[in-house]
């Protein structure tokens, strides 16, 4: 899991709050397409199946789980339920990423399962620990082509030159989207070292003006190819993204000394 440099457990708030989503710009998409501002209570299972994109997947609760003693990941394989524990952050996000990217979780779930049926439940081979980097702390940052040396700038921690230098890039040709569900979970409650993966994604010239639904669409198919063609084994991708830093995500990044802090925004070793 991604840690900050004083190693602060994270505990996200034990209440829904709307505010909470509102008041976040890393949250805007979500807001757009499931209208949070209007939930006044946590989502329920049957509202999180109601927003379903492909109807070869529900939630369900996580009792049925418990019950059955199964594995998470083969649970979903074999039963294509989704459990869900209610009232809970990180499950909320969850069941949010499953309904943006239907094809690329069932994926990371096939995958998971033929690596667990070769290397066996407890042994993690490498392509596991990809998954699961991918799975909970992943930002896929969108480059149109005019913009495809950000991916080496930030690979190379020149943080100043993406985010200050070039910043009249970033939403313009530059597109962050967030994939982990434990990077919303923590952005509940943002905190300096919040840390995630970026797994960067090349897109046609224009992405940044499609609308927010096309641009999901396309990148659960593109991502999908990705992975299948083996980008997650590159030494490329995967490479640590300072999210507070992300231009718009966070109100003291406007500032540039925000970036001047070194033991967030790290140099390369």
């Amino acid at each position: 899991m991604v840690k900050n440099a004083t190693k602060v457990r994270f505990t996200a708030p034990l209440q829904w709050s709307t505010a909470i989503i509102t008041s976040n710009p890393i949250f805007s998409d979500l807001q757009q397409l499931f209208k949070l501002n209007a939930c006044a209570d946590w989502p329920d299972i049957p509202a999180l199946n109601g927003w379903r994109a492909a109807k070869d997947y529900q939630f369900v609760d996580n009792a049925l789980l418990a019950a059955d003693g199964r594995y998470y990941e083969h649970f979903i394989f074999e039963t294509q339920q989704i459990p869900t524990r209610a009232e809970n952050w990180h499950d909320f996000f969850g069941a949010l990423i499953w309904r943006l990217f239907p094809k690329t979780k069932a994926l990371l779930n096939q995958l998971h399962m033929a690596e667990i049926a070769e290397h066996g439940q407890q042994q993690r081979s490498k392509l596991r620990n990809k998954l699961t980097l991918l799975d909970e702390c992943g930002v896929l940052v969108c480059l149109e082509p005019e913009q495809l040396a950000h991916a080496e700038l930030l690979r190379q921690h020149q943080w100043q030159q993406s985010f200050v230098t070039k910043r009249s890039d970033w939403w313009q040709g530059v597109r962050p989207v967030i994939f982990g569900h434990a990077i919303y979970e923590m952005a509940t409650m943002p905190f300096i070292g919040l840390t995630a993966k970026a797994l960067f994604v090349a897109v046609p010239q224009g992405f940044c003006k499609w609308t927010v639904a096309e641009q999901y669409g396309f990148l659960d198919s593109e991502v999908v190819t990705a992975i299948t063609n083996g980008i997650l084994l590159s030494t490329e991708q995967l490479t640590p993204l300072p999210l507070l830093g992300v231009p718009l995500w966070y109100a003291a990044n406007q500032q540039p000394q925000f970036y001047g802090d070194a033991t967030y925004f790290r140099p390369k070793r």
